[in-house]
């Protein structure tokens, strides 16, 4: 269950956006083989039932036409009008050309080897009974009746039984035909069915499986969270606690009198301050967090010079730098482009990367700031990078998806006691990504880290206003 719970909880920071792809990928290939099966079986039935009809109406068209040439034929045979003879006798020459033409078209139908047998053998015997007819209607023609007539028994009656016969057994193969195709398509549906179901049992095993894996990914996620939260108290608890025992303690001392001469009162006021600012160093830092984290944070973007708020940001981290012994080596590329930032947003940024390096910068005191242009590495254009470089510990490659998480606090910084938050960098990503920037990270263990802020550079109507700002502003003064 350790790496299903690992994946799960991949899965539960992408809100399980995953899992209900596959689950959607899933209903639509078994959708499609459904319509599939569905529209085969449609196919199916419909050329059976336009097969059958055609067929059945050819093989009548085909008996009628017979019996027609038949029934005139035997109309002259009882007659003794010399007219009515030649008119039934071309009645049935009439027919006899319909018969003809539907036994020819019987034959380019026929594909199974029974039907071509059967198709020549109707030929023959319509042939054979055309022949007699044609010896019949001669004799009654001649006025030799009599004779027409015993012709007809003997050898037309027979041949007109065969041509029956062989219309039965179109008929016959007809049915059969249907019959089988009929029995195909049931046994097409009984499997359509058969796979239906188990298409629809598998779509839900397949959901089911979906709703426990977001709902086991968020639980994973939720004590994840609850257990950052409450490594986060106590690190609060523990940041706060130092620097009010320190205050206090010097507070005891001034106020029992214990502080005396100017160098010990400059000792302590020097413990009160870096004391003061720590905690309200770390109480600014919540309340920042807090504000991110519901919204109410705003930044204004404007077109504004790097340099400067590198150069401001420099300074107000000065103090820090000498109390860790650390120095800061800056190299800013010239004429940078304006960027498109809210000044205090990139200002907070870059402190707590500043800090980052120096928590976690070892024994290497030293960092490097890198200010310069460079192509967008996603689409066209440019952008302003400011990198953070450090030569401490360096961050493990298994642990660069997860620093930038609330709360979040490597192993091996709490090995190595080293105090903090786990909201600086996740301040800084939001920070970054709030002003329509972001923040990438490259880091090797033992070697060091580089955090790089990447940032819009303004447009060309907001370089217009500034302009425009620039011009007027002389005049405004006094």
């Amino acid at each position: 269950m350790t790496f299903l719970d690992g994946l799960l909880s991949t899965a539960s920071r992408h809100n399980a956006t995953l899992l209900l792809f596959i689950v959607c990928c899933g209903v639509a290939v078994i959708g499609a083989f459904v319509i599939r099966d569905l529209q085969a079986a449609n196919t199916e039935a419909q050329e059976i039932y336009t097969g059958s009809v055609h067929g059945l109406q050819q093989i009548g068209e085909l008996q009628y036409d017979a019996q027609e040439t038949r029934r005139a034929t035997l109309y002259a045979l009882t007659t003794s009008d010399s007219n009515l003879q030649v008119k039934y006798a071309d009645q049935s020459r009439d027919a006899d050309q319909h018969v003809k033409d539907g036994i020819a078209e019987y034959g380019r139908q026929a594909r199974r080897p029974d039907e071509i047998t059967l198709a020549k053998r109707l030929n023959s015997d319509w042939s054979k009974y055309l022949g007699v007819r044609d010896e019949v209607l001669s004799s009654i023609l001649e006025g030799s009746t009599g004779e027409a007539v015993g012709l007809d028994l003997s050898e037309g009656v027979p041949a007109f039984e065969g041509v029956r016969q062989d219309l039965n057994e179109v008929k016959r193969l007809y049915d059969e035909d249907a019959s089988r195709r009929k029995a195909n398509l049931v046994a097409s549906s009984h499997r359509s069915s058969v796979r239906l179901i188990g298409i629809l049992g598998f779509t839900f095993l397949l959901s089911t499986a979906a709703v426990w894996a977001i709902q086991r990914s968020r639980m994973l996620s939720t004590i994840q969270l609850a257990k950052l939260q409450m490594e986060f108290v106590a690190s609060v608890s523990h940041e706060l606690r130092t620097p009010l025992a320190v205050l206090r303690s010097a507070a005891d001392n001034l106020a029992d009198g214990l502080v005396e001469g100017k160098p010990a009162l400059k000792k302590y006021g020097a413990i009160l301050q870096h004391q003061s600012r720590s905690m309200s160093h770390l109480v600014d830092e919540i309340l920042l967090f807090a504000s991110t984290e519901d919204g109410t944070r705003r930044y204004v973007l404007q077109p504004c010079q790097i340099a400067p708020i590198i150069d401001s940001i420099v300074a107000s981290t000065e103090t820090l730098m000498k109390e860790a012994g650390f120095v800061i080596e800056k190299q800013i590329a010239p004429d940078l482009p304006f960027v498109r930032v809210d000044t205090l947003g990139v200002s907070q940024c870059l402190q707590n990367l500043i800090g980052n390096a120096v928590k976690y910068g070892g024994d290497h005191r030293r960092i490097y700031l890198r200010a310069f242009a460079s192509p967008m590495e996603h689409g066209p254009g440019r952008e302003v990078r400011i990198s953070i470089i450090d030569r401490g510990i360096g961050i493990d490659a298994a642990e660069l998806a997860h620093i930038f998480d609330p709360f979040y606090r490597s192993p091996r910084v709490h090995a190595a006691q080293i105090h903090g938050t786990g909201l600086g960098l996740s301040l800084a990503k939001r920070i970054a990504e709030s002003m329509g920037g972001r923040l990438s990270v490259s880091s090797e263990l033992s070697v060091g880290s580089t955090f790089t802020l990447h940032l819009q550079i303004a447009k060309g109507e907001e370089m217009q206003i500034v302009t425009a700002n620039a011009v007027l502003s002389p005049s405004s003064q006094p």
